[in-house]
């Protein structure tokens, strides 16, 4: 731990949470925006399903850890909706099991303390053309549609509606861009390009802003750490003084909200 004490938000889930600080991902945005706010942690395990998270749940958050997340963000479900393999292996989870995962997992998370907040992602879409024409490496076996992503992330957002938990349709969200398929999806045919983060991070800031948490969460609500004035700092025009840098944000090219 490094110190002082912030608010904890932590990422689980697939290579959806494993990659988001690459590339311009949707994690290193939040970073960037809760930077001296709150610390972003990241437990992102590639090829992960629902059932793989529960084995290890109670370890990625123990409940007896001395500190608690304030925010956990979830996603498991494009693997889960992966067609099933013949030999029984592989990591598809049929959906009604999915659900019932996808609950178990929601009722450990906010179990953990009374002021640890959820939000669900749910499955994005995926480029099925890249992903039929694939003739090389492990993604050639991948059967993964739309249709049913889609049946995978709408249980989810129904899920989340029945658990009142804060969810994010991912499916339709990334598919806001017209040219979404080449714009949004990298060329794995799967995982989210730059542009792609950007409409997911909109998307996680609005729903923070908007919640009715107590605290909030919301990251012009958080204060900055060491944002008191000191000498030490770069001296103003005036010669006098010097000028705070604390709540710069000329550096980011999207003015987040």
């Amino acid at each position: 731990m490094a110190g002082p004490e912030r608010p904890v938000i932590v990422l689980f889930g697939s290579s959806f949470v494993q990659y988001s600080f690459s590339n311009g991902g949707w994690g290193a945005i939040l970073a960037d925006v809760y930077a001296r706010k709150a610390d972003i942690v990241v437990r992102g395990y590639q090829g992960w399903n629902s059932r793989r998270a529960l084995e290890v749940i109670d370890k990625v958050f123990p409940k007896d850890a001395a500190v608690q997340p304030s925010l956990v963000i979830v996603y498991f479900g494009g693997n889960d909706s992966i067609g099933k393999h013949p030999s029984g292996l592989g990591p598809h989870v049929p959906l009604e099991e999915y659900v019932e995962n996808m609950r178990k997992i929601a009722n450990h998370i906010k179990s953990l303390s009374q002021t640890t907040r959820l939000i669900m992602l749910s499955c994005p879409p995926v480029n099925e053309n890249i992903l039929r024409n694939n003739k090389r490496g492990a993604l050639t076996n991948v059967s993964r549609t739309n249709e049913v992503g889609k049946r995978y992330s709408d249980a989810l957002i129904m899920l989340c509606k029945e658990m009142k938990i804060e969810a994010i349709d991912a499916f339709h969200t990334i598919q806001r861009r017209d040219d979404w398929e080449t714009a949004c999806i990298m060329s794995d045919g799967i995982h989210l390009t730059e542009e792609a983060s950007k409409l997911l991070a909109g998307d996680i800031f609005k729903v923070i802003k908007n919640a009715k948490w107590e605290p909030s969460l919301y990251w012009k609500s958080l204060p900055t750490e060491f944002a008191e004035p000191s000498d030490y700092y770069v001296v103003a025009p005036d010669g006098k003084s010097t000028i705070n840098q604390s709540d710069w944000t000329y550096h980011r090219k999207i003015r987040w909200d």
